[in-house]
């Protein structure tokens, strides 16, 4: 049976940046899935209007179909949630294919699970130090800012290869880029900082011969395959990307503390946490509203919709992660689940190039402070855990424990 086409438009809903509460679900994306699987969103930037898929099938197809571009996205004002949008040349998160691949090539090899399994000792013991620090200070401690910050700020400098005497100042760029305090212009000096030391670190490694990302990305421009301007947009994104791992596994232990019989499971069979891993994964809202827009490149059917080209298009993995025809009973957070096909790392050519790294550490920071602290739990009232505000990536501010 064919579907029949809509050509009337949606009513376009105005998607403002809300003041959510620890792990609410956006009630706005909420009434959004309700309203039908492709719905018309204005966010507060930007111009104009675009596209929202919702429904976990669509989700999939647009993320998989060339006919989607994200490199257009560079050139236009698409309505949008940051305030700043200024994409650098060599983004991974723009780029099209072939330049997709050409792009992620030279750095792949560092990401591979053969790789995060030569990491994993490592990690651990990076882990281990920041364990060791937390139990002299003694309880009670902020998980964020002990274990939770620092552990994949550390980890994520291990794999770009900085040098242990640039940690300290690297550390502190990251910091101040992805903070919601400080301003825009302390956020644009740190950022001129830490492009630049990126820019001198990748020229002087043109002639190294190991693994770590910038030694790769020295490499790769020596031989021509992309640009310094490309290496250096490359790497500044994966230098940043600790900031999803803090703040998931914020949510994740928040969870875990304020359920009782979920903690519980999850101490007494540790066989079973990578299945509560995948669920909390998709259960958690790890994001404020969608992520980046992709424009049709020509006219495509989504859902009995037409979407013309040049007309900008978001996907939401939350909602794919709450589709019921995919996950019975989606809003409740079920560790059975026998069938867990979450998009919570994304999909397609786009799904996220540090997913084995992210989940690595991720396993780590939950093992190692379940087993290592057996009476860990909150040092407040659940109501009074701060939460982070204005932020693309939703999490605890901090995590005040004792044990």
């Amino acid at each position: 049976m064919t579907q029949e086409i809509t050509t009337e438009p949606a009513a376009v809903r105005d998607w403002p940046n809300l003041e959510l509460d620890g792990t609410d679900f956006d009630p706005v994306l909420a009434e959004l899935m309700r309203e039908g699987p492709v719905t018309r969103i204005r966010l507060p930037f930007g111009e104009g209007w675009a596209w929202l898929a919702t429904r976990y099938e669509d989700v999939r197809a647009i993320t998989n179909d060339p006919r989607f571009g994200r490199a257009e996205v560079t050139r236009r004002q698409v309505t949008r949630m940051a305030p700043h949008f200024k994409p650098r040349p060599g983004s991974l998160a723009f780029a099209d294919q072939p330049d997709h691949n050409r792009l992620r090539k030279p750095i792949a090899g560092a990401f591979t699970v053969g790789a995060m399994k030569r990491l994993r000792p490592r990690a651990q013991e990076i882990l281990d130090d920041l364990l060791a620090d937390l139990l002299r200070a003694g309880p009670p401690a902020d998980l964020v800012e002990r274990i939770l910050e620092p552990f994949p700020l550390a980890v994520v400098s291990e794999v770009m290869g900085v040098p242990a005497d640039m940690r300290e100042q690297v550390h502190a760029w990251t910091r101040q880029i992805i903070s919601t305090s400080g301003g825009a212009e302390a956020s644009e000096k740190a950022k001129n900082g830490m492009y630049g030391w990126i820019t001198d670190t990748i020229r002087s490694r043109a002639e190294s011969t190991d693994d770590s990302v910038y030694s790769l990305l020295g490499a790769a421009v020596g031989r021509g395959d992309i640009s310094e301007a490309e290496a250096v947009g490359l790497a500044g994104p994966l230098q940043i990307g600790g900031e999803a791992v803090t703040h998931n596994c914020g949510q994740m232990l928040y969870l875990l503390l304020t359920r009782p019989e979920l903690l519980r499971r999850t101490r007494e069979r540790p066989e079973s946490r990578g299945a509560v891993l995948d669920e909390l994964l998709r259960w958690i809202p790890h994001r404020s509203s969608v992520g980046l827009a992709r424009i049709a490149l020509e006219d495509v059917e989504v859902s009995g919709v037409r979407i013309t080209a040049g007309e900008p298009v978001y996907v939401s993995y939350l909602a794919a992660n709450r589709d019921p025809e995919v996950f019975p009973d989606p809003d409740h957070l079920d560790v059975d689940r026998t069938s867990n096909p979450h998009l919570s790392f994304g999909n397609g050519a786009h799904y996220c190039t540090g997913a084995v790294l992210a989940r690595t550490q991720t396993e780590l920071m939950v093992d190692t402070l379940l087993d290592r602290l057996p009476g860990l739990r909150l040092a407040v009232p659940a109501d009074q855990v701060e939460w982070r505000r204005r932020t693309m990536i939703r999490g605890p501010r901090t995590l005040p424990v004792t044990w």
